[in-house]
């Protein structure tokens, strides 16, 4: 006993009705919905890498990507709305917000801060609640009620990207600007004007704020105040001829698709501005870049604009416009789809939009692109998608295609594992089911008219055969093809694949067959349908075999054990049932979910079942009294197709939402199972002899035309040849002439140079030779009035020095004529001391006195001196700086000069 593992693989659709349900994680990867989980996929390497859904959860209603790119928020819908916080790198989940405080069952709109610390979540009916969190701690910081108008709801909520505690909220007559204070969400800057019907916006300074409405009313807002507007208006009956795609039947391999484009000029918004006929059309999202901001609109159209040259105001730089499917434009239903997100790359150089009809576009809106002037389109990002529920789906053995069919018209053929669409056209019915032939070369398709047996050419979908059997919901080849089952109301209708003759009609059931399997021999179909009943009928009789019937239960799906024994049967009773010799041997209770779909593996090891809220179960196999499964989020709605590929290596899954779930499936542990028997896929391919003959003609007509233009081309070119061959030989001569003429004249010149050179040469030596004596000459006199400066300045030093000397002497001569005296006199001086000692004090008193005299008149002497020195040497130094500058005048006009003489 055991649990199979799967692993998501791959998947194709995205889920409508999510908020800001595209973005960029980096140049390269895209995140969008799809199914109740979140993609992350790799442009460039086309791997997908998934975020899973949480359990129980009712739907993604919102998402926003953090300004870091470091994680991403998802609302989702449940009996309490939550906000789950991923890491991604990682992809690990960081944290679970959830307010059981409030009464709303949704959250409508999410918003990081610049610093990716906070977030902000609108709230939707009946609360209308904005709360402000601190995420990584899981606490709301503030709330604020946004409008108690139950018929005012509100779309989106923004925060400034230079300010955490500013934050924008819009909606039906709802403009309003908060900031988080203290606590609290305070209202600010209260709107001027009349309202209207905001339905996106987007922030394209720290203080402007461009708001769109649903009459293609652009308002740029400061602080509640209107800048200015600007309108979108188009004209609806233009729409349908304006870019024109003409899907050529199909898809081709590894080739996004054939298609013939007819672009025919859009009219300008002026023009459309002018006309007599005009519709509003209302603008969806809107998203800024450096030089502007980039809207679009429900008509199928997305404006670029660029900031004018005055004070708030932009211009409209590029119109961009989805491609229109014409097969589908006469059809009531040929409405051009809405461009509902934008999301610009990092760089602002890609550009993508999700649409109403659940389709993924990009395009270059590069300014280097744009500037170009060519017309950007946009194309598909990845495939096209089924645009409504998937009602079908089948798998073949000897290829890796599974066909879808859809309620949009459309069969698909994919190849799960290259994962790529491998063909696709577009019908005028609806397709109901859908059946692959085991070689993969056919399909059977249920139409609402008929039912059509299709070859699967390498380029289209061409059918070979009809059967009258209108809306045929299920249908089935048997496992060796040559027969095949269609269901017709509550009969069961067998053909044979060869001879397309009706082999058998069974016939016992009351109520509409949901669902017909083959037996491994192909000689037993079980069915099940809504009378509440299970058979198993012969091929070879037209006889039931083996019954089981329950009134309470209508079944939706059946299948069977490889050998032939046991059936397995889901319907609306919430159980998944064994059934064995037409009797029920197990019910496993599917809890609070309705099994819808049940899948067998070929080998009889694993059992899988889809439920009615779109996750797929592993079951435990063989069944266990209380039923052990192992749960996977998968789509949106319910599950309506479920199928293993042939070698057991895939689980295929579709549903009402339009996804496509590819997931990979190992054992327990987590490795991969091993295939029984290694069979290669076949590579051949349908090709019709028509189709083959047309094409082999054409190669040979195509290269009859080669031969015959290189021939032409050929003789075009010995033409031409001849005749450039004269031509140069004609301008070779003339230049020549010229040559010999121009020669002349440059000799004539270069004389005419070499003497207004020898002259100007003898002009400038005469001024070098006068400056040069004059500048001499002044050197000698100022060196003479130097010389004699300094000979009066050792003068007036000498004689102060000897005026020092004399001064000295006399008084050694005093001091020794004291001594004598006192030796001789000691008693006389002994009573003139006094007289004496005044005497001396009078001597030194004037000495000092002469001394600072002698100070003084040297001072004043060299000051002198100095001051004469200065100015003269000033004087001489203008005069010096006069004449150099006049050298170098003479200098420039010497070279203007030589400038007339050279020209």
């Amino acid at each position: 006993m055991a649990t199979a593992v799967v692993s998501h693989r791959f998947v194709f659709g995205i889920k409508g009705g999510v908020t800001s349900n595209v973005n960029f994680l980096d140049e390269q990867t895209v995140i969008y919905p799809a199914g109740s989980n979140c993609i992350l996929y790799h442009i460039d390497q086309k791997s997908q890498r998934f975020i899973l859904g949480s359990d129980k959860s009712q739907g993604m209603t919102a998402i926003a990507i953090s300004p870091n790119r470091r994680y991403i928020a998802i609302a989702e819908r449940g009996d309490k709305p939550t906000i789950t916080i991923y890491d991604l790198h990682t992809l690990k989940r960081r944290k679970i917000l959830s307010s059981a405080d409030h009464n709303f069952g949704e959250y409508v709109s999410l918003a990081f801060s610049p610093d990716s610390k906070y977030l902000a979540s609108q709230g939707g009916k009946p609360d209308w609640t904005l709360l402000y969190w601190t995420w990584e701690k899981s606490k709301v910081m503030a709330t604020t009620k946004t409008t108690n108008q139950q018929s005012a709801p509100i779309y989106q909520v923004t925060f400034n990207p230079q300010d955490n505690t500013q934050l924008c909220v819009i909606g039906n007559g709802i403009f309003k600007l908060f900031r988080y204070s203290e606590g609290n969400l305070k209202q600010f800057a209260f709107l001027k004007m009349e309202p209207h019907n905001y339905l996106c916006q987007s922030w394209v300074t720290e203080d402007k704020v461009i708001v769109g409405t649903d009459e293609g009313r652009l308002f740029l807002f400061e602080a509640g105040e209107l800048k200015n507007e600007f309108t979108l208006t188009t004209s609806a009956s233009d729409f349908k001829s304006r870019i024109i795609l003409i899907n050529h039947s199909c898809y081709l391999k590894n080739i996004y698709s054939i298609y013939i484009r007819i672009y025919i000029s859009w009219p300008t918004i002026d023009q459309i501005t002018d006309a007599k006929h005009e519709d509003k059309t209302p603008i969806n999202d809107i998203v800024t870049y450096e030089k502007g901001f980039i809207c679009c609109t429900a008509s199928g159209a997305a404006y670029i604009f660029e900031k004018g040259e005055e004070r708030d105001s932009y211009k409209k730089l590029k119109e961009i416009r989805l491609p229109i499917d014409t097969q589908h434009a006469d059809t009531p239903d040929s409405s051009i789809p809405e461009i509902k997100h934008l999301a610009l790359s990092p760089s602002e150089e890609n550009l993508i939009c999700s649409t109403s009809d659940n389709q993924l576009y990009t395009v270059v809106v590069s300014t280097a692109d744009i500037s170009k002037g060519d017309i950007p389109r946009f194309d598909v990002l990845t495939f096209p998608f089924h645009r409504d529920a998937i009602t079908g789906m089948d798998t073949c053995i000897r290829k890796p295609l599974i066909a879808t069919c859809s309620m949009d018209k459309s069969v698909r053929i994919w190849n799960f594992e290259s994962g790529m669409l491998e063909l696709h056209k577009d019908f005028q019915e609806e397709a109901f089911s859908v059946a692959v032939h085991p070689s993969g070369l056919y399909i059977l398709v249920g139409f609402s008219d008929k039912l059509r047996l299709m070859n699967l050419l390498i380029d289209d979908i061409r059918t070979f055969r009809e059967f009258t059997i209108r809306g045929c919901r299920e249908c089935s080849f048997s496992n060796g093809g040559h027969l095949f089952a269609a269901v017709h109301g509550n009969v069961i209708q067998v053909y044979s694949t060869t001879t397309f003759d009706n082999v058998t009609n069974l016939k016992g059931h009351n109520g509409k067959v949901r669902s017909v399997r083959w037996s491994i021999d192909d000689g037993s179909i079980i069915s099940c349908g809504m009378d509440g009943a299970v058979y198993e009928w012969s091929v070879f009789t037209s006889k039931r075999e083996g019954e089981s019937v329950l009134k309470s239960c209508s079944y939706t799906d059946v299948t069977v054990s490889p050998e032939g024994k046991v059936i397995y049967a889901v319907g609306t009773d919430h159980t998944l049932k064994e059934i064995c010799d037409s009797q029920i041997l197990r019910d496993i209770h599917a809890g609070d979910a309705v099994f819808t779909q049940v899948a067998i593996s070929h080998s009889g090891k694993m059992l899988f079942a889809g439920t009615n809220n779109g996750t797929v179960r592993s079951i435990k196999y063989p069944l266990t009294a209380t039923g052990e499964w192992q749960e996977y989020q998968a789509h949106a709605l319910g599950v309506a197709k479920l199928r293993i590929s042939y070698d057991d290596q895939y689980l295929f899954s579709v549903s009402e939402d339009g996804s496509f779930y590819i997931f990979k499936i190992s054992e327990k542990e987590g490795r991969g199972l091993k295939r029984d028997k290694e069979v290669a896929f076949a590579e051949e391919i349908l090709i019709t002899k028509s189709d083959l003959e047309e094409k082999n003609a054409m190669m040979t007509e195509l290269k009859t035309r080669v031969d015959e233009l290189k021939m032409e081309n050929e003789y075009q070119l010995r033409l031409k040849d001849m005749n450039y061959n004269e031509k140069i030989r004609e301008l070779t001569e003339k230049f020549i002439q010229e040559m010999e003429s121009l020669k002349t004249k440059n000799q004539v010149l270069k004389t005419e140079k070499d003497k207004e050179e020898t002259r100007h040469e003898e002009q400038i030596h005469d001024v070098l030779e006068d400056h040069a004596k004059e500048l001499q000459d002044l050197e000698s006199a100022n060196n003479q009035k130097l010389m004699s400066e300094y000979e009066k300045y050792q003068e007036l030093q000498a004689k102060s020095q000897k005026m020092q000397e004399e001064y000295e002497r006399q008084l050694n001569e005093m001091d020794e004529s004291k001594e004598v005296s006192l030796q001789d006199l000691t008693e006389y001086y002994e009573n003139k001391l006094q007289e004496k000692s005044s005497q001396l004090e009078q001597a030194n008193e004037e000495q000092q006195q002469l001394t600072r005299e002698y100070d003084e008149t040297k001072r004043q002497i060299e000051e002198d001196v100095d001051r004469e020195i200065v100015d003269i040497k000033n004087k001489y130094e203008r005069r010096l700086r006069d004449e150099k500058e006049a050298n170098l005048r003479l200098k420039g006009e010497t070279g203007i000069m030589r400038k007339k003489v050279n020209y």
